[in-house]
Protein backbone atom coordinates (compact mmCIF):
# COMPACT_ATOMS: atom_id res chain seq x y z
CA UNK A 1 0.00 0.00 0.00
CA UNK A 2 1.64 3.56 -0.59
CA UNK A 3 0.28 5.07 2.13
CA UNK A 4 1.74 2.73 4.40
CA UNK A 5 5.23 3.83 2.69
CA UNK A 6 4.18 7.28 3.18
CA UNK A 7 3.74 6.94 6.68
CA UNK A 8 7.27 5.23 7.01
CA UNK A 9 8.78 8.25 5.43
CA UNK A 10 7.32 11.35 7.66
CA UNK A 11 8.35 9.39 10.47
CA UNK A 12 6.07 5.82 11.18
CA UNK A 13 5.28 5.89 15.14
CA UNK A 14 7.35 9.52 15.63
CA UNK A 15 6.29 12.02 17.79
CA UNK A 16 3.61 13.39 15.98
CA UNK A 17 1.77 9.76 16.25
CA UNK A 18 2.23 10.07 20.22
CA UNK A 19 0.62 13.12 20.54
CA UNK A 20 -1.93 12.71 18.05
CA UNK A 21 -3.07 9.57 19.80
CA UNK A 22 -2.79 11.18 23.21
CA UNK A 23 -4.90 14.20 22.69
CA UNK A 24 -7.38 11.91 21.05
CA UNK A 25 -7.94 9.25 23.81
CA UNK A 26 -7.97 12.20 26.68
CA UNK A 27 -11.56 12.81 25.71
CA UNK A 28 -12.34 8.84 25.34
CA UNK A 29 -11.27 9.15 29.79
CA UNK A 30 -15.15 10.50 29.87
CA UNK A 31 -17.19 8.48 27.34
CA UNK A 32 -17.53 6.18 30.04
CA UNK A 33 -19.20 8.76 32.54
CA UNK A 34 -21.90 9.52 29.81
CA UNK A 35 -22.83 5.94 28.56
CA UNK A 36 -23.05 4.88 32.08
CA UNK A 37 -24.36 7.81 33.69
CA UNK A 38 -27.67 5.91 33.87
CA UNK A 39 -26.23 4.18 37.04
CA UNK A 40 -26.32 6.93 39.72
CA UNK A 41 -28.13 9.99 37.91
CA UNK A 42 -31.50 7.37 37.75
CA UNK A 43 -30.26 4.98 41.00
CA UNK A 44 -33.57 4.13 42.30
CA UNK A 45 -33.64 5.09 45.94
CA UNK A 46 -35.67 3.34 48.70
CA UNK A 47 -39.23 4.42 48.43
CA UNK A 48 -42.61 4.57 49.94
CA UNK A 49 -45.92 6.35 49.98
CA UNK A 50 -45.92 9.83 51.24
CA UNK A 51 -47.69 9.91 54.93
CA UNK A 52 -51.14 11.60 55.09
CA UNK A 53 -50.91 14.98 55.58
CA UNK A 54 -53.48 15.39 58.29
CA UNK A 55 -51.73 12.20 60.16
CA UNK A 56 -50.18 14.14 62.53
CA UNK A 57 -49.75 13.07 66.56
CA UNK A 58 -47.83 13.90 69.38
CA UNK A 59 -45.19 11.49 70.47
CA UNK A 60 -45.77 9.43 67.22
CA UNK A 61 -41.94 8.97 65.70
CA UNK A 62 -41.48 8.26 61.70
CA UNK A 63 -41.33 4.49 62.13
CA UNK A 64 -44.36 4.26 63.62
CA UNK A 65 -46.22 6.42 61.55
CA UNK A 66 -44.50 4.07 58.65
CA UNK A 67 -45.79 1.41 60.26
CA UNK A 68 -49.71 2.29 60.46
CA UNK A 69 -49.64 3.87 57.05
CA UNK A 70 -47.76 1.82 54.80
CA UNK A 71 -48.10 -2.32 54.82
CA UNK A 72 -45.34 -4.74 54.38
CA UNK A 73 -44.34 -6.29 51.15
CA UNK A 74 -43.20 -10.41 51.07
CA UNK A 75 -39.87 -9.32 52.60
CA UNK A 76 -40.78 -7.51 55.05
CA UNK A 77 -40.49 -4.41 53.53
CA UNK A 78 -42.53 -1.35 53.20
CA UNK A 79 -44.67 -1.46 49.94
CA UNK A 80 -43.43 1.20 47.62
CA UNK A 81 -46.19 1.87 45.79
CA UNK A 82 -49.23 1.07 47.98
CA UNK A 83 -50.70 2.54 51.42
CA UNK A 84 -53.88 1.94 54.11
CA UNK A 85 -56.57 3.99 52.98
CA UNK A 86 -56.77 4.37 56.56
CA UNK A 87 -54.30 4.38 59.71
CA UNK A 88 -54.01 1.42 61.35
CA UNK A 89 -53.67 2.20 64.76
CA UNK A 90 -53.95 -1.17 66.04
CA UNK A 91 -50.37 -2.35 64.62
CA UNK A 92 -48.97 0.25 66.82
CA UNK A 93 -48.74 -2.38 69.86
CA UNK A 94 -46.46 -5.16 68.09
CA UNK A 95 -42.89 -4.54 67.50
CA UNK A 96 -42.52 -6.60 64.17
CA UNK A 97 -45.78 -4.27 62.76
CA UNK A 98 -47.94 -7.45 62.86
CA UNK A 99 -48.43 -10.92 64.35
CA UNK A 100 -49.01 -14.02 62.48
CA UNK A 101 -52.79 -14.00 63.71
CA UNK A 102 -53.55 -10.32 62.23
CA UNK A 103 -52.07 -11.16 58.91
CA UNK A 104 -55.54 -12.67 57.57
CA UNK A 105 -56.99 -8.85 58.76
CA UNK A 106 -54.06 -6.68 57.16
CA UNK A 107 -55.00 -8.57 53.90
CA UNK A 108 -58.48 -6.97 54.14
CA UNK A 109 -57.58 -3.95 54.62
CA UNK A 110 -58.11 -1.85 52.38
CA UNK A 111 -55.28 0.14 50.46
CA UNK A 112 -54.61 2.97 47.56
CA UNK A 113 -51.92 4.62 45.71
CA UNK A 114 -49.61 6.86 46.50
CA UNK A 115 -52.01 10.00 46.26
CA UNK A 116 -49.84 12.46 48.09
CA UNK A 117 -46.78 11.10 46.24
CA UNK A 118 -43.55 9.35 47.51
CA UNK A 119 -41.00 9.62 50.40
CA UNK A 120 -37.13 8.93 49.72
CA UNK A 121 -34.46 7.29 51.53
CA UNK A 122 -31.89 9.90 50.17
CA UNK A 123 -28.59 8.27 52.48
CA UNK A 124 -26.78 7.12 50.05
CA UNK A 125 -27.56 10.18 47.50
CA UNK A 126 -28.87 13.66 48.00
CA UNK A 127 -30.79 13.81 44.08
CA UNK A 128 -31.68 11.40 41.41
CA UNK A 129 -34.22 12.18 38.09
CA UNK A 130 -35.89 9.38 39.60
CA UNK A 131 -36.41 11.35 43.00
CA UNK A 132 -36.56 14.39 40.93
CA UNK A 133 -40.10 13.55 39.06
CA UNK A 134 -41.20 10.30 41.01
CA UNK A 135 -40.48 7.99 38.29
CA UNK A 136 -41.79 5.10 40.05
CA UNK A 137 -44.61 2.32 40.38
CA UNK A 138 -46.62 3.38 37.47
CA UNK A 139 -43.78 5.34 35.99
CA UNK A 140 -41.00 3.28 36.70
CA UNK A 141 -40.35 2.32 32.89
CA UNK A 142 -39.92 5.64 32.15
CA UNK A 143 -36.35 5.10 33.30
CA UNK A 144 -35.57 2.43 31.39
CA UNK A 145 -37.29 4.47 28.20
CA UNK A 146 -34.45 7.54 29.26
CA UNK A 147 -31.81 5.26 28.62
CA UNK A 148 -33.39 4.10 25.60
CA UNK A 149 -33.57 7.44 24.17
CA UNK A 150 -30.18 8.33 24.95
CA UNK A 151 -29.21 4.76 23.23
CA UNK A 152 -31.48 6.30 20.19
CA UNK A 153 -29.27 9.51 20.39
CA UNK A 154 -25.79 7.06 19.98
CA UNK A 155 -27.15 5.39 17.05
CA UNK A 156 -28.81 8.33 15.22
CA UNK A 157 -25.34 9.85 15.64
CA UNK A 158 -23.85 7.38 13.76
CA UNK A 159 -25.88 6.85 11.23
CA UNK A 160 -25.64 10.63 10.86
CA UNK A 161 -21.45 11.57 11.55
CA UNK A 162 -20.82 8.23 9.72
CA UNK A 163 -22.22 9.49 6.61
CA UNK A 164 -21.14 12.94 7.10
CA UNK A 165 -17.35 12.02 8.06
CA UNK A 166 -16.67 10.59 5.24
CA UNK A 167 -17.76 13.32 3.22
CA UNK A 168 -17.01 16.47 4.54
CA UNK A 169 -13.85 14.66 7.04
CA UNK A 170 -12.66 13.26 10.20
CA UNK A 171 -11.88 17.04 12.19
CA UNK A 172 -14.23 18.69 11.42
CA UNK A 173 -16.94 16.38 13.04
CA UNK A 174 -15.03 15.61 15.37
CA UNK A 175 -15.46 19.06 16.81
CA UNK A 176 -18.62 19.17 16.13
CA UNK A 177 -19.52 16.14 18.49
CA UNK A 178 -17.51 17.50 21.60
CA UNK A 179 -19.51 20.70 21.01
CA UNK A 180 -23.04 18.93 20.84
CA UNK A 181 -21.91 16.36 23.76
CA UNK A 182 -21.08 19.51 26.18
CA UNK A 183 -24.01 21.62 25.45
CA UNK A 184 -26.26 18.86 25.25
CA UNK A 185 -24.90 17.95 28.43
CA UNK A 186 -25.25 21.11 30.49
CA UNK A 187 -28.59 21.65 29.21
CA UNK A 188 -29.43 18.28 30.15
CA UNK A 189 -27.97 19.12 33.53
CA UNK A 190 -30.40 22.08 33.89
CA UNK A 191 -33.87 20.26 32.52
CA UNK A 192 -37.02 21.29 34.27
CA UNK A 193 -38.66 17.87 33.13
CA UNK A 194 -37.83 14.48 32.08
CA UNK A 195 -39.22 15.38 29.02
CA UNK A 196 -36.45 18.22 28.27
CA UNK A 197 -33.94 15.80 29.80
CA UNK A 198 -34.46 12.93 27.36
CA UNK A 199 -34.47 15.45 24.75
CA UNK A 200 -30.77 16.58 25.55
CA UNK A 201 -29.97 13.52 26.48
CA UNK A 202 -30.20 12.36 22.84
CA UNK A 203 -28.32 15.11 21.42
CA UNK A 204 -25.65 13.85 23.91
CA UNK A 205 -26.04 10.15 22.61
CA UNK A 206 -25.58 11.62 19.38
CA UNK A 207 -22.61 14.08 19.80
CA UNK A 208 -20.68 10.71 22.05
CA UNK A 209 -21.37 8.37 18.65
CA UNK A 210 -19.67 11.41 16.62
CA UNK A 211 -16.72 11.54 19.15
CA UNK A 212 -16.05 7.56 19.18
CA UNK A 213 -16.01 7.08 15.09
CA UNK A 214 -13.90 10.26 14.18
CA UNK A 215 -11.39 9.54 16.93
CA UNK A 216 -10.63 6.40 15.96
CA UNK A 217 -10.37 7.23 12.63
CA UNK A 218 -8.12 9.74 12.76
CA UNK A 219 -5.66 7.32 15.55
CA UNK A 220 -6.03 3.87 12.74
CA UNK A 221 -5.23 6.01 9.76
CA UNK A 222 -2.58 7.87 11.15
CA UNK A 223 -0.29 4.70 12.51
CA UNK A 224 1.54 2.38 10.64
CA UNK A 225 0.19 -1.24 10.47
CA UNK A 226 2.80 -3.03 12.97
CA UNK A 227 1.34 -1.19 16.00
CA UNK A 228 -2.39 -0.60 15.29
CA UNK A 229 -3.72 -3.32 17.76
CA UNK A 230 -1.63 -2.04 20.70
CA UNK A 231 -2.90 1.81 19.58
CA UNK A 232 -6.39 -0.02 19.39
CA UNK A 233 -5.94 -1.04 23.08
CA UNK A 234 -4.51 1.08 24.61
CA UNK A 235 -7.53 3.50 23.16
CA UNK A 236 -9.75 1.01 24.84
CA UNK A 237 -8.19 1.26 27.94
CA UNK A 238 -8.91 5.07 28.17
CA UNK A 239 -12.77 4.16 28.55
CA UNK A 240 -11.56 1.56 31.52
CA UNK A 241 -10.10 4.20 33.35
CA UNK A 242 -13.04 6.33 32.53
CA UNK A 243 -15.47 3.66 34.37
CA UNK A 244 -13.16 3.70 37.45
CA UNK A 245 -13.39 7.97 37.01
CA UNK A 246 -17.05 7.93 37.12
CA UNK A 247 -17.36 5.88 40.10
CA UNK A 248 -15.05 8.30 42.31
CA UNK A 249 -16.79 11.06 40.51
CA UNK A 250 -20.36 9.86 41.32
CA UNK A 251 -19.33 8.90 44.68
CA UNK A 252 -18.60 12.77 45.85
CA UNK A 253 -20.96 14.42 43.52
CA UNK A 254 -24.30 13.12 44.98
CA UNK A 255 -26.70 15.12 42.83
CA UNK A 256 -27.63 13.87 39.45
CA UNK A 257 -27.75 17.77 38.05
CA UNK A 258 -23.95 18.43 39.45
CA UNK A 259 -23.15 14.90 38.22
CA UNK A 260 -24.08 15.57 34.46
CA UNK A 261 -22.78 19.08 34.56
CA UNK A 262 -19.05 17.56 36.06
CA UNK A 263 -19.04 14.98 33.19
CA UNK A 264 -19.86 17.25 30.59
CA UNK A 265 -17.94 20.46 31.43
CA UNK A 266 -14.44 18.66 30.14
CA UNK A 267 -15.86 18.44 26.49
CA UNK A 268 -15.35 22.65 25.92
CA UNK A 269 -12.16 22.28 26.54
CA UNK A 270 -11.42 19.24 24.28
CA UNK A 271 -13.62 20.90 21.40
CA UNK A 272 -10.57 23.49 21.36
CA UNK A 273 -7.82 21.07 20.49
CA UNK A 274 -5.69 20.47 17.58
CA UNK A 275 -6.10 17.61 15.21
CA UNK A 276 -4.73 17.31 11.95
CA UNK A 277 -7.15 15.96 8.90
CA UNK A 278 -6.44 12.29 8.06
CA UNK A 279 -4.05 12.40 5.02
CA UNK A 280 -5.68 8.88 3.50
CA UNK A 281 -9.20 10.87 3.58
CA UNK A 282 -7.89 13.91 2.35
CA UNK A 283 -6.30 12.19 -1.03
CA UNK A 284 -9.13 9.97 -1.59
CA UNK A 285 -11.40 12.94 -1.50
CA UNK A 286 -9.59 14.56 -4.36
CA UNK A 287 -7.77 16.85 -1.61
CA UNK A 288 -4.14 16.01 -2.86
CA UNK A 289 -2.72 19.25 -1.66
CA UNK A 290 -3.91 19.57 1.50
CA UNK A 291 -2.71 15.76 2.00
CA UNK A 292 0.61 17.14 1.05
CA UNK A 293 0.62 20.12 3.48
CA UNK A 294 -0.53 17.60 6.07
CA UNK A 295 1.82 15.32 5.97
CA UNK A 296 4.93 17.56 5.11
CA UNK A 297 4.04 18.77 9.10
CA UNK A 298 4.04 15.42 10.46
CA UNK A 299 7.52 15.12 8.73
CA UNK A 300 8.52 18.10 10.34
CA UNK A 301 7.05 17.32 13.84
CA UNK A 302 8.77 14.08 13.52
CA UNK A 303 11.99 15.22 12.27
CA UNK A 304 11.82 13.49 9.10
CA UNK A 305 11.45 14.28 5.17
CA UNK A 306 8.71 13.20 2.51
CA UNK A 307 8.62 12.53 -1.02
CA UNK A 308 5.90 13.79 -3.17
CA UNK A 309 6.64 11.25 -5.82
CA UNK A 310 5.11 8.97 -3.14
CA UNK A 311 1.46 10.66 -3.81
CA UNK A 312 1.39 8.70 -6.90
CA UNK A 313 -0.02 5.74 -6.19
CA UNK A 314 -2.78 7.31 -3.95
CA UNK A 315 -3.91 9.78 -5.91
CA UNK A 316 -4.49 7.50 -8.59
CA UNK A 317 -7.37 5.88 -6.10
CA UNK A 318 -9.12 8.73 -5.53
CA UNK A 319 -11.53 8.24 -8.59
CA UNK A 320 -15.22 8.15 -7.66
CA UNK A 321 -17.47 9.07 -4.69
CA UNK A 322 -18.80 6.77 -2.12
CA UNK A 323 -22.08 6.26 -0.24
CA UNK A 324 -23.03 3.63 2.94
CA UNK A 325 -24.50 1.75 -0.56
CA UNK A 326 -21.30 0.75 -1.14
CA UNK A 327 -21.21 -0.96 2.38
CA UNK A 328 -23.33 -3.95 0.66
CA UNK A 329 -21.16 -3.67 -2.95
CA UNK A 330 -19.24 -6.72 -2.68
CA UNK A 331 -19.51 -9.92 -1.02
CA UNK A 332 -16.80 -9.20 1.43
CA UNK A 333 -18.21 -5.83 2.49
CA UNK A 334 -21.58 -7.54 2.86
CA UNK A 335 -20.41 -10.24 5.09
CA UNK A 336 -18.57 -7.56 7.52
CA UNK A 337 -21.21 -5.45 7.91
CA UNK A 338 -23.60 -8.37 8.91
CA UNK A 339 -21.23 -10.04 11.64
CA UNK A 340 -20.30 -6.77 12.65
CA UNK A 341 -23.80 -4.96 13.57
CA UNK A 342 -24.24 -7.92 16.02
CA UNK A 343 -21.10 -7.61 18.49
CA UNK A 344 -22.58 -4.49 20.80
CA UNK A 345 -25.66 -5.54 21.17
CA UNK A 346 -24.87 -7.42 24.50
CA UNK A 347 -22.50 -5.43 26.56
CA UNK A 348 -24.50 -2.71 27.64
CA UNK A 349 -27.18 -4.64 29.38
CA UNK A 350 -24.81 -5.56 31.77
CA UNK A 351 -23.14 -2.54 32.09
CA UNK A 352 -26.53 -0.18 32.83
CA UNK A 353 -28.60 -1.43 35.85
CA UNK A 354 -25.67 -1.79 38.57
CA UNK A 355 -27.98 -2.07 41.57
CA UNK A 356 -29.61 -5.35 40.16
CA UNK A 357 -26.75 -6.89 41.82
CA UNK A 358 -27.65 -6.01 45.77
CA UNK A 359 -23.36 -4.81 46.16
CA UNK A 360 -22.76 -1.39 46.14
CA UNK A 361 -23.31 0.78 43.09
CA UNK A 362 -19.77 2.81 43.45
CA UNK A 363 -17.88 -0.31 44.17
CA UNK A 364 -19.60 -2.57 41.45
CA UNK A 365 -18.78 0.48 39.03
CA UNK A 366 -15.11 0.15 40.31
CA UNK A 367 -15.06 -3.66 39.99
CA UNK A 368 -16.58 -3.82 35.78
CA UNK A 369 -14.16 -1.23 35.16
CA UNK A 370 -11.58 -2.97 36.51
CA UNK A 371 -11.79 -6.38 35.22
CA UNK A 372 -11.71 -4.75 31.49
CA UNK A 373 -7.61 -4.29 32.65
CA UNK A 374 -6.85 -7.89 32.41
CA UNK A 375 -9.53 -8.59 29.89
CA UNK A 376 -7.97 -6.15 27.31
CA UNK A 377 -4.41 -7.36 28.08
CA UNK A 378 -5.49 -11.06 26.67
CA UNK A 379 -7.15 -10.06 23.75
CA UNK A 380 -4.54 -7.65 22.98
CA UNK A 381 -2.14 -10.64 23.19
CA UNK A 382 -5.09 -13.07 21.26
CA UNK A 383 -5.46 -10.54 18.56
CA UNK A 384 -1.34 -10.22 17.86
CA UNK A 385 -1.19 -14.51 17.70
CA UNK A 386 -4.14 -16.28 17.08
CA UNK A 387 -5.49 -13.15 14.90
CA UNK A 388 -8.87 -11.03 15.32
CA UNK A 389 -11.10 -13.04 14.01
CA UNK A 390 -10.71 -15.98 16.52
CA UNK A 391 -10.20 -13.68 19.13
CA UNK A 392 -13.63 -11.80 18.88
CA UNK A 393 -15.04 -15.34 18.49
CA UNK A 394 -13.77 -16.76 21.93
CA UNK A 395 -15.00 -13.43 23.42
CA UNK A 396 -18.40 -13.47 22.66
CA UNK A 397 -19.27 -16.96 22.77
CA UNK A 398 -17.44 -17.13 26.60
CA UNK A 399 -19.72 -13.83 27.72
CA UNK A 400 -22.97 -16.01 26.15
CA UNK A 401 -22.05 -18.86 28.82
CA UNK A 402 -21.24 -16.95 31.61
CA UNK A 403 -24.54 -15.06 30.96
CA UNK A 404 -26.24 -18.36 30.82
CA UNK A 405 -24.78 -20.04 33.90
CA UNK A 406 -25.57 -17.16 35.79
CA UNK A 407 -29.28 -17.74 35.06
CA UNK A 408 -29.10 -21.56 36.69
CA UNK A 409 -27.63 -19.39 40.27
CA UNK A 410 -30.19 -18.83 42.89
CA UNK A 411 -30.17 -15.11 43.60
CA UNK A 412 -29.22 -15.91 47.40
CA UNK A 413 -25.49 -16.60 45.75
CA UNK A 414 -25.43 -13.04 45.25
CA UNK A 415 -21.15 -13.92 45.51
CA UNK A 416 -21.34 -16.47 42.84
CA UNK A 417 -24.09 -14.56 40.42
CA UNK A 418 -21.89 -11.27 40.54
CA UNK A 419 -17.87 -12.98 39.84
CA UNK A 420 -20.03 -14.76 36.60
CA UNK A 421 -21.41 -11.10 35.94
CA UNK A 422 -18.04 -9.86 36.13
CA UNK A 423 -16.37 -12.51 34.06
CA UNK A 424 -19.40 -11.61 31.55
CA UNK A 425 -18.66 -8.52 31.43
CA UNK A 426 -14.70 -8.68 30.87
CA UNK A 427 -15.51 -10.97 28.20
CA UNK A 428 -17.91 -8.25 26.62
CA UNK A 429 -15.18 -5.93 27.07
CA UNK A 430 -12.59 -7.80 25.30
CA UNK A 431 -14.65 -8.50 22.09
CA UNK A 432 -15.85 -4.73 22.19
CA UNK A 433 -12.40 -4.07 22.08
CA UNK A 434 -11.46 -5.63 19.77
CA UNK A 435 -14.34 -4.88 17.33
CA UNK A 436 -13.31 -1.61 17.03
CA UNK A 437 -9.98 -2.06 15.54
CA UNK A 438 -11.63 -5.21 13.52
CA UNK A 439 -14.13 -2.75 12.22
CA UNK A 440 -11.84 -0.11 11.42
CA UNK A 441 -9.43 -3.01 9.72
CA UNK A 442 -12.09 -4.24 7.23
CA UNK A 443 -13.72 -1.46 5.87
CA UNK A 444 -11.56 0.57 3.33
CA UNK A 445 -11.22 4.21 3.92
CA UNK A 446 -13.08 5.32 1.36
CA UNK A 447 -16.65 4.16 3.48
CA UNK A 448 -14.92 3.64 6.79
CA UNK A 449 -16.99 5.95 8.55
CA UNK A 450 -20.23 4.62 6.48
CA UNK A 451 -19.13 1.53 7.58
CA UNK A 452 -18.42 2.06 11.67
CA UNK A 453 -21.19 4.64 11.48
CA UNK A 454 -23.33 1.40 10.23
CA UNK A 455 -21.91 -0.63 12.67
CA UNK A 456 -21.79 1.13 15.58
CA UNK A 457 -25.82 2.15 14.80
CA UNK A 458 -26.88 -1.73 14.64
CA UNK A 459 -24.94 -1.83 18.16
CA UNK A 460 -26.87 1.26 19.90
CA UNK A 461 -30.19 -0.38 18.50
CA UNK A 462 -29.33 -3.52 20.29
CA UNK A 463 -28.66 -1.26 23.13
CA UNK A 464 -32.59 0.68 22.82
CA UNK A 465 -33.83 -2.70 22.78
CA UNK A 466 -32.34 -4.30 26.09
CA UNK A 467 -34.17 -2.34 28.42
CA UNK A 468 -36.84 -3.58 26.43
CA UNK A 469 -36.07 -7.15 27.11
CA UNK A 470 -35.79 -6.94 30.58
CA UNK A 471 -39.40 -5.75 30.77
CA UNK A 472 -39.78 -9.66 29.61
CA UNK A 473 -39.35 -10.55 33.01
CA UNK A 474 -42.63 -10.26 33.67
CA UNK A 475 -43.72 -12.53 31.03
CA UNK A 476 -41.24 -15.55 31.72
CA UNK A 477 -38.34 -14.90 34.04
CA UNK A 478 -35.76 -17.01 32.29
CA UNK A 479 -36.74 -15.21 28.77
CA UNK A 480 -34.79 -12.23 28.80
CA UNK A 481 -31.71 -14.21 30.16
CA UNK A 482 -31.91 -16.30 27.10
CA UNK A 483 -32.01 -13.93 24.45
CA UNK A 484 -29.38 -12.28 26.41
CA UNK A 485 -27.48 -15.27 26.71
CA UNK A 486 -28.59 -16.56 23.25
CA UNK A 487 -27.54 -13.58 21.23
CA UNK A 488 -23.62 -13.29 21.82
CA UNK A 489 -23.08 -17.01 21.07
CA UNK A 490 -25.31 -16.35 17.70
CA UNK A 491 -22.70 -13.34 17.26
CA UNK A 492 -19.61 -14.90 17.75
CA UNK A 493 -21.02 -17.44 15.13
CA UNK A 494 -20.97 -14.81 12.70
CA UNK A 495 -17.86 -13.20 13.48
CA UNK A 496 -16.36 -16.94 12.70
CA UNK A 497 -17.01 -15.97 8.92
CA UNK A 498 -15.57 -12.25 8.93
CA UNK A 499 -12.01 -12.55 6.88
CA UNK A 500 -8.30 -12.28 9.27
CA UNK A 501 -6.51 -8.53 9.19
CA UNK A 502 -3.68 -9.48 11.33
CA UNK A 503 -1.08 -7.77 9.85
CA UNK A 504 -2.72 -6.89 6.70
CA UNK A 505 -2.12 -3.07 5.49
CA UNK A 506 -5.55 -0.95 5.77
CA UNK A 507 -7.42 -1.07 2.77
CA UNK A 508 -8.06 2.60 1.34
CA UNK A 509 -10.38 1.39 -2.41
CA UNK A 510 -13.01 -0.93 -2.62
CA UNK A 511 -11.27 -2.70 -4.80
CA UNK A 512 -8.19 -3.70 -2.32
CA UNK A 513 -7.97 -7.04 -1.75
CA UNK A 514 -9.02 -6.72 2.10
CA UNK A 515 -12.37 -5.44 1.30
CA UNK A 516 -13.02 -6.59 -2.67
CA UNK A 517 -13.55 -10.71 -2.07
CA UNK A 518 -14.83 -9.47 1.24
CA UNK A 519 -18.22 -8.50 0.64
CA UNK A 520 -20.85 -10.50 2.40
CA UNK A 521 -18.40 -9.94 5.69
CA UNK A 522 -19.49 -6.40 6.13
CA UNK A 523 -23.41 -6.92 6.77
CA UNK A 524 -22.08 -9.63 9.20
CA UNK A 525 -19.84 -7.27 10.86
CA UNK A 526 -22.66 -5.14 11.90
CA UNK A 527 -25.12 -7.78 13.18
CA UNK A 528 -22.31 -9.20 15.37
CA UNK A 529 -21.71 -5.54 17.15
CA UNK A 530 -25.59 -5.51 17.49
CA UNK A 531 -25.63 -8.92 19.34
CA UNK A 532 -22.50 -7.96 21.27
CA UNK A 533 -24.67 -5.03 22.84
CA UNK A 534 -27.95 -7.22 23.10
CA UNK A 535 -25.37 -9.68 25.65
CA UNK A 536 -24.19 -6.99 27.83
CA UNK A 537 -27.38 -6.43 28.39
CA UNK A 538 -28.23 -9.73 29.04
CA UNK A 539 -26.33 -9.46 32.09
CA UNK A 540 -28.55 -6.92 34.24
CA UNK A 541 -31.07 -9.01 33.02
CA UNK A 542 -29.79 -11.97 34.67
CA UNK A 543 -29.72 -9.70 37.94
CA UNK A 544 -33.07 -8.10 37.31
CA UNK A 545 -34.95 -11.80 36.37
CA UNK A 546 -33.74 -12.47 39.73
Amino acid sequence: MAFADLLEQVGSMGRFQYLHVTLLSLPILMLASHNLLQNFAAAVPPHHCAFRGNLSVPGLDTEETLRISVPLDQRGRPQQCRRYAQPQWHLLGSNSSVEPEDKMEVKEMETEGCVDGWNYDMRDMTSTIISEWDLVCDLRSLKRMGQTVYMGGVLVGALVFGGLSDRFGRRVLLLISNLLLAVSGTCAAFSTSFTMFCVFRFFCGMGLSGLILNSFSLIVEWVPTRVRTIVGTVTGYCYTIGQIILAMVAYYIRDWRWLILAVSLPFYNMFCWWFLESARWLVLSKKPEQAVKNLKAVAYINGRHMLQESMKKEMSCSKGSYSGVDLLRTQTLRTITICLSAVCFAYYGLSMDLQKFGVNIYLIQVIFGAVDIPSKIIVTVCMSTIGRRLSQCGALVLSGVAIFINLLVPYELQLVRTTLAVIGKGCLAASFSCCYLYSGELYPTVIRQNGMGWVTMMGRLGAMVAPMVLMLVEVKVWLPGLIFGGVPILSGIFAYFLPETLASPLPDTIQDPASGPCSQATMATSICHSINSVAAQSSNLSREVN
